[in-house]
């Protein structure tokens, strides 16, 4: 006679947004694995059309105050792109820095508060702060490090009002970046003692077998554009994005679900940069990267812990480098003329790619747009990866198994208020 079992999490901790989960197991095996993202769409798409082309950077850094950054600048990409401008390598170099201060305050917030308390055994960064304190406050500085970034660059820590097509509204002078330098010689050095951290995490026996997607650009990692590339050969620029990814709706989400055309599920994030292009992190970074075991061939989602500690290296190392060689560009801006056309754009948000496309009027005002954020992009995957968690770690007690996987749900960092929201977690056994 079948056993029948129900497990509930009502709410799921460490992750940005809401939603529900569903696991049913018959006999140890899974037999239905759903992310249900039950709460309403935002419409950003929606109400950017009828907008000025020149809105679209301060409106679409609202999806999210953790990677706003991320959609400005897949915003400004995509409307230079459609406006024919190059804005030259002062600016690009201006915008990989604010990047950076992303990445560093996005990182730093994951793996210490987000978590690693799922591999320490705390309940969350409160519980572990309680016993690690000087730990949580250096993480919580390394933050502070990435938002002083912002702020400086940006104009503020979150959603950032400096951004602007073309360029920026004001560059800062050296003398304001050099007050950074101090700080992200400290981060630097934290997120050297964070991959050691890290790499001595007990990482649970568990691989997938991914495609695996990212921006490439010569000689750079992934950041601020690039093009598309996979591990199964995919190379294309992002304006073709569309004709080889679809998204698709399912009965039991007001999230898209992504596939590539033919193929299924994929993967973007630090596990795809790091596998695509981790030979052009910096120096450092690859040193430590080394030095902690990472293989390019990483297919164990629940190390991506120790890639994003490598990219905080990177990113705080990176950022030095760029204040070193800061130069104001003069202007701040290009003049960016509208024309009508359709524009691409895409860049690396902390998660993985976030992808825009514009069409705009020779008056500047948007006619359709449409944006694909990262965590919309793994979803299928993190269902692939909870079947497989299910179909392992079945004889697990069900609230080992319930905290394996929200565990493996926080390998991806979702950050569901872009996509829609997330999730309690709810396991039926029957």
């Amino acid at each position: 006679m079948a056993r029948t079992k129900t497990l509930r999490t009502d709410y799921l901790a460490r992750v940005e947004g809401e939603g529900a989960m569903l696991v049913k197991i018959r006999d140890g095996k899974p037999v239905d694995v759903k992310l249900r993202i039950y709460e309403p769409p935002r419409f950003f798409e929606a109400f950017l059309r009828g907008r000025h082309f020149a809105e679209a950077p301060d409106i679409t850094a609202r999806i999210c105050g953790i990677c706003p950054v991320a959609y400005q600048t897949s915003s400004v990409n995509a409307m230079e792109d459609a406006c024919g401008v190059d804005v030259g390598p002062q600016i690009r170099a201006l915008r990989r820095l604010l990047y950076c201060g992303e990445w560093i305050e996005s990182h730093a917030l994951h793996v210490f508060m987000l978590h690693a308390p799922d591999f320490l055994g705390y309940a969350s960064a409160i519980d572990l702060a309680k016993e690690h304190r000087e730990l949580v406050e250096r993480a919580l500085h390394m933050k502070k490090t990435g938002n002083e970034v912002m702020r400086v660059v940006g104009g503020r820590e979150v959603h950032p009002v400096n951004v602007r097509v073309g360029g920026f509204y004001r560059a800062p002078t050296k003398q304001e970046l050099a007050t950074l330098v101090d700080d992200l010689e400290r981060a630097r050095e934290f997120a050297l003692e964070t991959v050691r951290f890290t790499a001595g995490l007990d990482f649970p026996d568990f691989e997938q077998d991914y495609e695996l997607v990212a921006l490439a650009a010569p000689g750079a990692y992934p950041v601020e554009d690039g093009r598309l590339v996979s591990n199964r050969g995919l190379d294309i620029p992002v304006s073709e994005y569309e004709q080889h990814f679809v998204e698709e709706h399912v009965e039991w989400s007001n999230a898209l679900h992504s596939r590539v055309i033919e193929r299924g599920n994929y993967l973007v994030g630090p596990l795809a940069r790091w596998a695509l292009s981790g030979d052009r992190l910096t120096p450092l970074a690859l040193e430590a990267a080394e030095s902690a075991g990472l293989e390019r061939g990483e297919r164990n989602p629940f190390r991506t812990i120790l890639v994003r500690s490598v990219e905080l290296v990177f990113a705080a190392d990176e950022a030095l480098r760029l204040i070193a060689g800061y130069e104001p560009p003069e202007p701040s801006f290009v003049e960016v003329v509208p024309r009508a056309g359709t524009g691409y754009g895409c860049s690396e948000a902390p998660r993985g790619l976030c992808w825009h496309r514009y069409e705009i009027d020779d008056e500047g005002t948007i006619l359709d747009a449409k944006i694909v954020p990262p965590t919309s992009q793994n979803q299928k995957t993190i269902e692939a990866d909870l079947r497989g968690v299910v179909e392992r770690y079945a004889d697990l007690p069900d609230e080992e198994l319930s905290l394996r996987c929200e565990q493996a749900i926080r390998n991806y960092d979702p950050c569901i208020s872009c996509a829609t929201h997330f999730l309690k977690l709810e396991v039926d056994r029957s």
